[in-house]
């Protein structure tokens, strides 16, 4: 679990010593779902289950590539699905409320959010969060509790089949006795089934989601068969339980092998306190086994580490945003619109090709590209553009025009971009011509009177999350600038938002991003990292900004 409110608890002691003796065990003798037999007959009413895998009410299968969205704790941002489809989202896992924990999301509530979310051609994935953890944390709801909270939206949710999945309750057991979590878990499904609730209920892991001690996937079979439909979808949250690709393809691999429907509800891919998940291959195999996956989260989370866009603001994307809407397997390139918003035949059409791109701006650190719209039979949603270096291309902005500036450039040197088009159902036009732009060396605001502060945020065993606030202490305001120190105790930048580092030894630059490029007079910048380190773990004590020493705060 990530929450606005906070991280997913820690486990005592004791228990993280089980969970990783027990993982160790595992990956040798992995315990498989149960075979399945032949799933129940499902009445194909809107977003389904057959054979193992989740399809539209036409028959299409559909694999949701999205995030999730703490509505219930930023009601007023309602200009973010908007912002999750720009960038080529088909599903959106959305926080609700049932009143137990949080204020109570009312019906009224509700239908604009499932409304938001058809307007935006988003399959809407609904959860309640206020069972995160029960059994262990004390404030947590129960599933019982949540079902009825779904019966009295019944009226809400009824015809919305075809866009709606019901998740019944976020990780709704923690780490205590998570064998209890089967029959409440079963207990509600039947109960929204006796309500005559016909959608895809999505069902969340114990152990806080992530099922480390495997109950969800021993007893899935058995779950699944109590519900007389067979329309039932479980959820697989993937945190730091997650860091290898063993446990990561074992789990994935086994529910498909059984036959049974899975998708990754949440995960995470920054180190944390507790270990550091491997998203790439979360991401990977969950292309090669056409499973969905949905990212936490949007924006908002007390610990920025997981934020996919700062201050709900696409413009403001973090390194974790990039990765998954635009890295290798990631929303961009995969993700394809259900076809319930245009009609029975997919759109397999890609736009045309954009015009070559023109370069303009041109600073030590950024550029803009300007380029001729592409054409589609349908209509062009967005734009990416890559840098291109020989046969390998990166993805470095999006844009919804047709214009954008690259930000976090190095002064001094030769990029080589490209534009893609790409339409509402994620098709994605040939590349374009290339443009070729030199960026300016690096003239910053020489002899800038500067200070720094750096300090540690949180510790763990091997690594630690950090923040550097750099003030402009003189009387004009900086533009453009690259801050410069060395690490005494051998540690190493793992991820940053607000600045991109480059690394050699113990020796550390950090290039302004786009949104902290400007600190104006008597202003700051904040940037934050997490890093790797070695017993000792001391602060750097000599800064630069633009070459001039800068004074400790």
């Amino acid at each position: 679990m990530r929450t606005t409110r906070s991280t997913t608890p820690p486990t005592s002691t004791a228990l993280w010593t089980a969970l990783i003796t027990l993982l160790a065990l595992l990956t040798l003798t992995p315990t498989p779902a149960h075979a399945a037999p032949e799933p129940p007959t499902a009445a194909a009413t809107g977003l389904h289950i057959s054979d193992g895998r989740l399809l539209e009410g036409n028959g299409n299968d559909f694999v949701m590539r999205g995030v999730n969205h703490a509505h219930t704790w930023y009601p007023g941002e309602t200009q973010s699905l908007a912002d999750i489809k720009a960038l080529g989202a088909n599903t959106v896992r959305v926080v609700l409320s049932d009143g137990h924990r949080w204020s109570r999301n009312t019906p009224e509530d509700v239908a604009a959010v499932i409304a938001n979310c058809k307007a935006n051609r988003l399959i809407c994935v609904l959860e309640v969060h206020d069972t995160t953890g029960y059994g262990e944390d004390a404030a947590a709801g129960t599933l019982d509790h949540a079902a009825d909270y779904w019966i009295s939206l019944k009226d809400v949710l009824a015809g919305q089949e075809d866009y709606v999945i019901v998740n019944i309750g976020n990780e709704p057991w923690g780490n205590t006795n998570p064998e209890g979590w089967t029959a409440p878990t079963t207990a509600a499904i039947q109960k929204l089934r006796a309500a005559g609730f016909e959608h895809t209920i999505m069902i969340d892991a114990p152990n806080w989601g992530q099922d480390w001690q495997q109950v969800m996937r021993t007893n899935a079979q058995t779950v699944y068969d109590a519900d007389p439909t067979g329309n039932l979808l479980f959820s697989i949250h993937m945190y730091s339980v997650f860091d290898t690709a063993q446990e990561i393809t074992d789990y994935l691999n086994a529910f498909v092998t059984a036959g049974l429907p899975l998708v990754i509800g949440e995960f995470g891919g920054p180190a944390d306190a507790y270990g550091d998940p491997d998203e790439d291959t979360m991401m990977a195999t969950a292309e090669q086994l056409d499973l969905g996956y949905l990212a936490w989260s949007w924006s908002g989370n007390t610990d920025p580490i997981l934020d996919l866009v700062l201050n709900f603001d696409p413009a403001q994307m973090t390194s974790w945003g990039e990765r998954i809407f635009h890295g290798v397997n990631g929303i961009a390139a995969t993700a394809e619109e259900a076809t319930v918003f245009g009609g029975t035949t997919p759109d397999t059409q890609a736009p045309t090709a954009p015009g070559t791109p023109v370069a303009s701006a041109v600073s030590a650190t950024s550029v803009t590209l300007t380029w001729p719209a592409a054409t589609d039979d349908t209509a062009v949603t967005g734009y990416e553009v890559v840098r291109v270096n020989g046969s390998t291309e990166t993805t470095v902005a999006s844009s919804t025009t047709t214009s954008v500036t690259v930000p976090s450039l190095t002064a001094g040197t030769a990029y080589t971009f490209a534009v893609y088009a790409k339409d509402a159902a994620g098709n994605r036009s040939a590349r374009s011509a290339t443009v070729t732009v030199t960026t300016d060396e690096d003239t910053g605001t020489p002899g800038a009177a500067c200070s720094v502060g750096y300090r540690v945020v949180g510790e763990w065993p091997g690594g630690f999350q950090g923040e550097i606030t750099v003030r402009n202490t003189g009387t004009a305001a900086v533009s453009g600038w690259t801050l410069g120190f060395t690490f005494p105790s051998g540690q190493t930048i793992t991820n940053m938002w607000g600045g991109t580092p480059t690394q050699n030894g113990s020796s550390v630059t950090v290039a302004a991003a786009s949104y902290t490029a400007a600190i104006p007079a008597a202003g700051s910048v904040t940037v934050g990292f997490t890093g790797t380190k070695l017993t000792a773990n001391a602060a750097p004590t000599d800064f630069t900004l633009n070459g001039t020493s800068c004074s400790a705060d």
